[in-house]
């Protein structure tokens, strides 16, 4: 058993594997999260895994939503330049360290796993004080500061992509839902398109600027939604929540072929129904797309790192996909590459085809592979 409290005399071997792992504050850090706390008790049915996360982030929502047990502890950004919050920094990382170390005693846990996020140092340095091994999955082609910090002494570091400079890191892919990294498209199109009140005949265009929507995208697509209809093609446009596109007298814009949602719940629906998606390339949907073999155009978020254009690199070179800057993607880009490709199946059969063969889609069951391992040491 990995060291615990002295008093804990109680052997690995009396009780179920436990199973820490840390991440949160987006979709981005969660998905990959429960996909394989998931993945996990599939394999060890009697394993307990725990979420710990922050008390402001998205994980306070999904991760119960999920049925998991969630954790919190203090969020402890790092200030990019000096500021009364720097000096602040380490009482505050104190502190979280220590709320993390009573999460690891009070839950036995015989391993962390970090999949990226503020919440993940502490629990990092708080594995190393109680001497559990810690796993790191990477989801960013650009790795975040807090998993170059815990890579430094992780039992195993794995990453998504292959080019993520991490030292002694293992390219395992992005952990998945099984509904997106078991879909047939082919298969499952007719009752996606249904679903989303989609005509399951004509050829689909998706758009999405992600759960919480990209201005500078709708706005494009609410000067092009009205050419959708004369080419025979039909445009589902998914603005995010709170950012439905409207005509100057308040109406939500219609066109023919064109319709709007805020958000979608379960984008295997999404997948299986588009012909051609475009969206910004956050890891989890550049992986995703690579598994289920979608045509796609990438419009990476401009603000960050641009770890986003980094994300979508190798799918780009490998023709799988296009990627334009946000301050390209205008009415004009849309008229003159997007649309004329909705409607070249030739072309969208070679991207497809170009996409499954970069795509990983047992990414998941490795990483509860490599998580077991260390656990059972």
């Amino acid at each position: 058993m990995n060291a615990q409290d002295p008093a804990d005399t109680e052997t690995a071997a009396q009780r179920p594997i436990s199973v820490v792992i840390a991440g949160g504050g987006t979709a981005g850090h969660i998905s990959p999260l429960l996909a394989i706390a998931r993945a996990i008790t599939e394999v060890q049915p009697q394993a307990q895994v725990t979420a710990v996360g922050t008390a402001s982030g998205m994980e306070t929502r999904l991760v119960p939503e999920a049925g998991l047990p969630l954790e919190t502890i203090d969020r402890v950004p790092l200030p990019r330049k000096p500021s009364v919050d720097l000096l602040k920094l380490p009482l505050k990382l104190r502190n979280a360290i220590k709320q993390a170390v009573e999460i690891i005693d009070r839950h036995k846990a015989d391993v962390v796993v970090g999949v990226g996020g503020y919440v993940c140092t502490p629990m990092y340095l708080a594995a190393k004080r109680r001497g559990v091994p810690v796993v790191i999955h990477e989801a960013n082609a650009r790795p975040g500061i807090a998993n170059r910090v815990g890579a430094r002494s992780a039992a195993v570091v794995a990453t998504a992509f292959p080019d993520t400079p991490l030292a002694g890191a293992r390219t395992v892919g992005m952990p998945m839902r099984p509904e997106i990294a078991g879909l047939d498209r082919a298969a499952q199109q007719r009752s996606a398109r249904e679903n989303l009140g989609l005509d399951p005949q004509k050829p689909t265009l998706i758009v999405t600027g992600g759960s919480s929507g990209a201005l500078s995208m709708n706005k494009t697509i609410e000067q092009v939604a009205g050419d959708v209809g004369v080419l025979g093609v039909q445009l589902l446009h998914i603005t995010g929540r709170g950012k439905q596109v409207k005509t100057s007298t308040g109406e939500l814009l219609q066109a023919d072929g064109y319709r709007q949602v805020e958000y979608v719940n379960g984008m295997e629906d999404v997948y299986a129904a588009a012909d051609l998606l475009v969206a910004r390339s956050g890891a989890a949907t550049v992986s995703e797309v690579a598994a289920v073999g979608l045509p796609a155009i990438f419009v990476p978020l401009p603000i960050g790192n641009g770890e986003q254009a980094l994300n979508a690199r190798a799918l780009v070179a490998s023709g799988a996909a296009h990627l334009v800057e946000d301050a390209q993607f205008t009415p004009d880009y849309v008229r003159t590459t997007i649309l004329p490709l909705i409607t070249n199946s030739q072309q969208l059969s070679v991207m497809s085809q170009a996409a499954q063969g970069a795509g990983v889609r047992d990414a998941a069951q490795t990483m509860a592979g490599l998580i077991l391992q260390e656990a059972r040491a």
